[in-house]
């Protein structure tokens, strides 16, 4: 998915003293356009910007697509980060300036790679009637950001017990460990609780977790959590409680040691540095404009940095213009 905004925020990661368990609510943000679907944004925010190597977190719907439009993200880059995508309901196109394509569908797990760079689109299917679900982004460390770019599928089995179900589709946890490589230890598990269920899990004391609520509300770590609230808890426990409230739950659980790294991370670009992030724009850029006309078939395009999107017939989305202060890195 692509950060639509007009003026896109400078976001200096930095690593973060632990403290207590903190509640953070999402703020409200249009995927471009009047009638465009709108995502509720839990990470970054001013009060931390990584749980692990989790750097973004956006969670949408239920939206009727008849209403929101649906999704269609034209092609757009990213560098420094693998995205995450995972559905509740609906269907969503991928396509990517590597070669794959692929669907996103509900307890699929897609899990692309953009390395040293990259271009991809993401757009509703005509049969989905309904989105719902989440877009998540993974910092890479300083070491494997110019990796070359890949994508992996994986659709993990559900777990279960007593008043619970998961999927753990990064890491591991409940005796189920997903396949799909990652660069920095991660865990993602889509979990769901019924009603007044109580399910404590043996963490590993190393990582920081967030748990977003999808629906219904908990109590995490004995800090009362609301629906669409992602709250952070910090290394040093290993176990960690949810207990339902009285409707059922569904959360994603997310989870890695303290990244250790600061990043600057503006629009769809993960760098180190301003001149990083300004270089990643001018390139795609480059690749894009000819006369103030945005281009998609260029030769220039296909032997750039990010690529062309194969058989995508949506005009790729141009970068906003980088704001008048020098974007800064803070340690």
């Amino acid at each position: 998915m692509s950060n639509l905004e007009d003026r896109p925020d400078e976001v200096t990661c930095v690593a973060e003293p632990a403290g207590g368990v903190e509640v953070m609510v999402p703020r409200d943000v249009p995927l471009g356009g009047p009638r465009a679907m709108r995502v509720r944004r839990t990470l970054p925010q001013r009060e931390r910007s990584l749980i692990g190597a989790w750097c973004f977190v956006d969670h949408y719907g239920p939206d009727a697509v008849a209403d929101s439009g649906g999704m269609s993200v034209a092609p757009h880059p990213h560098t420094g980060l693998q995205t995450v995508s995972w559905l509740f309901t609906g269907e969503i196109e991928h396509r990517d300036s590597a070669g794959h394509h692929a669907m996103v569908r509900p307890g699929e797990v897609n899990l692309m790679t953009a390395g040293r760079g990259i271009s991809h689109s993401e757009v509703s299917t005509p049969s989905s009637e309904t989105l719902h679900g989440a877009q998540l982004w993974v910092a890479l460390p300083d070491a494997d950001r110019d990796t070359a770019p890949t994508f992996a599928h994986h659709a993990p089995d559900p777990v279960g017990g007593d008043g619970w179900e998961a999927r753990v589709f990064l890491g591991s946890l409940l005796g189920s460990t997903s396949p799909v490589a990652t660069f920095t230890p991660l865990l993602g598990a889509e979990l769901l609780l019924e009603p007044g269920a109580v399910l404590e899990l043996e963490v590993d004391p190393s990582f920081e977790h967030g748990v977003l609520v999808d629906t219904g509300a908990l109590s995490v770590a004995g800090v009362e959590t609301g629906q669409h609230d992602l709250a952070y808890v910090p290394p040093g426990s290993e176990r960690l409680e949810l207990r339902a409230g009285d409707d059922s739950v569904r959360l994603l659980l997310l989870g890695g040691p303290p990244f250790g790294e600061s990043i600057v991370m503006w629009w769809n670009f993960v760098g180190r540095s301003h001149e990083d992030v300004a270089a990643y724009r001018a390139e795609w850029q480059a690749q894009l404009s000819r006369d103030g006309e945005v281009v998609g078939d260029a030769q220039e395009m296909a032997d750039g940095r990010f690529g062309i999107v194969p058989d995508d017939h949506l005009p790729p989305i141009p970068a906003p213009a980088l704001p008048n202060a020098r974007l800064k890195q803070r340690r």
